[in-house]
């Protein structure tokens, strides 16, 4: 694929802006060579090998400064165009001094995105391959690192692909039987489309599926922790962080806001809301604000956690609290604090079953098992599987449309319509399932994408 007006070169900082040891200047385009040769004068870059370094002065009327030109010729580079990248001192105004003297020989500032658009665009990278990149550039753990490396060495896109050539193959046929109207023939096996259909249809349903924890591995996950005044909220925040974050005191109503503080669990990030303690009766205005922003912070965490005091709470007190956290919040885990005040047997024969997590907050005892049981809730499986996981919106709302066609079609051979809607209806699924990868996408479409990137990417 390619768009008017990409035949020029551009230039962009390609590391962080701001002091450091060293800042990297990237050039693309056509005069990539041109623009350095004439900033590099102690030889003649272009005529060096690719994938080589060279040590020098950049000078422009005078020294700029020493730097380290990397050179990557086309087709061989991150874009597929000839590509310059000089490696200069880690002085703003150095780095700014590089840049300018760029433009003044005929580069333009790069957009947000440009050089791996321009990978896109000259096939070097698919576009959930192009989207991978962004996100591992905005991964803060483990599993989001994970995946968008999935993603970025094709594991999403190879198995669309396969699916795409094997529609067109059976497309073509089923349009070949239309020529042939008249003779009643049939090129396409439709036992064997069949097969295609129910493998291709297990397959989006499972990317489908995995759409909720791969928002949970993009985005991490909102934990609201509710309960009674002086339950041990703001001890559990300050535990669980390891930091005093939270002022702790024995006067019931000491937390009048929600504090707000992000940990990482295997992998997941969850940000943690400690609330205001919720009681039906109270004459404090500043504490009835707080217990009202508790409300609202319930309705919006994708979990909730209940903690209770197991001496002072009572079955049917968690009963009635759970019946209130439903009507708003239907993920919940129970978490009984104080065991250090009381026999642990003790408490579990007061409150039987398996649903409820008991530890103490102050003496951190059964805190990993907290923190297991948290990571199980969400994850709902195992997150260090190879398989594919799909955490781009955009991802999900195509695959949707995908799954809906591959049922059309199903129904379509089911009640044996004929081939020119058959066609139809596959022509729809291979519509979205370009859209995915990038093979069908028009200019605004991609300058969307492509904002979301930094500049210098």
């Amino acid at each position: 694929m390619k768009l008017s007006g990409w035949d020029d070169t551009i230039v962009a900082l390609a590391t962080p802006p701001g002091l450091g040891a060293i800042g990297v200047v990237r050039l693309s385009g056509p005069a990539s060579f041109e623009i350095i040769n004439a900033l590099f004068p102690s030889k003649d870059l272009g005529k060096q090998a690719s994938h080589t370094l060279h040590v020098g002065f950049l000078k422009e009327d005078k020294d700029i400064d020493e730097v380290v030109v990397s050179l990557y010729k086309n087709p061989k580079s991150y874009t597929g165009e000839d590509v310059v990248e000089i490696s200069c001192h880690g002085s703003p105004y150095v780095q700014q001094q590089v840049v300018q003297a760029c433009i003044r020989k005929g580069a333009r500032l790069a957009k947000a995105g440009e050089f791996t658009q321009r990978a896109f665009l000259n096939g070097k990278l698919d576009l959930t391959q192009a989207e991978a990149v962004a996100d591992l550039i905005a991964s803060n753990t483990a599993a989001s690192q994970k995946t968008a490396l999935h993603n970025i060495r094709g594991g999403f896109s190879e198995g669309l692909k396969q699916l795409r050539e094997n529609l067109i193959q059976f497309a073509a046929l089923i349009e070949l039987e239309l020529d042939f109207s008249q003779e009643d023939v049939e090129f396409a096996d439709r036992k064997k489309f069949y097969g295609l259909i129910a493998d291709a249809a297990t397959t989006t349903q499972q990317l489908l599926q995995s759409f909720q924890l791969g928002n949970v591995i993009r985005n991490g996950v909102s934990v609201a922790i509710i309960g009674k005044p002086n339950a041990g909220k703001s001890t559990l925040l300050n535990t669980l962080l390891n930091e005093n974050r939270a002022i702790v005191s024995e006067i019931a109503g000491t937390t009048r806001d929600t504090i707000e503080e992000i940990i990482n669990i295997d992998g997941i990030l969850f940000r943690l809301i400690d609330t205001a303690g919720i009681r039906e009766h109270s004459t404090d205005v500043i504490e009835q604000t707080g217990i009202e922003r508790s409300l609202e912070k319930i309705r919006q965490s994708d979990e909730v956690i209940y903690l209770f005091d197991v001496n002072t709470e009572t079955v049917a007190g968690i009963a009635t609290a759970v019946a209130l956290i439903q009507e708003t919040n239907p993920n919940y885990l129970l978490v009984g604090n104080k065991l250090d005040l009381e026999e642990e047997k003790n408490v579990k024969e007061k409150f039987p079953g398996d649903d409820i997590v008991f530890i103490s907050a102050k003496d951190s005892l059964h805190i990993d098992e907290l923190k297991e049981r948290l990571v199980t809730k969400v994850v709902r499986g195992n997150i260090n599987t190879e398989n594919t996981i799909i955490s781009n919106a955009r991802h999900y709302a195509a695959l949707k449309e995908v799954d809906r066609s591959l049922t059309d079609i199903r129904a379509g051979l089911d009640n044996a319509i004929t081939g020119d809607l058959l066609a139809l209806d596959i022509r729809r699924c291979l519509h979205y399932i370009s859209e995915i990868t990038g093979d069908i996408s028009n200019e605004n479409v991609l300058d969307y994408i492509f904002s979301k990137f930094c500049i210098g990417k």
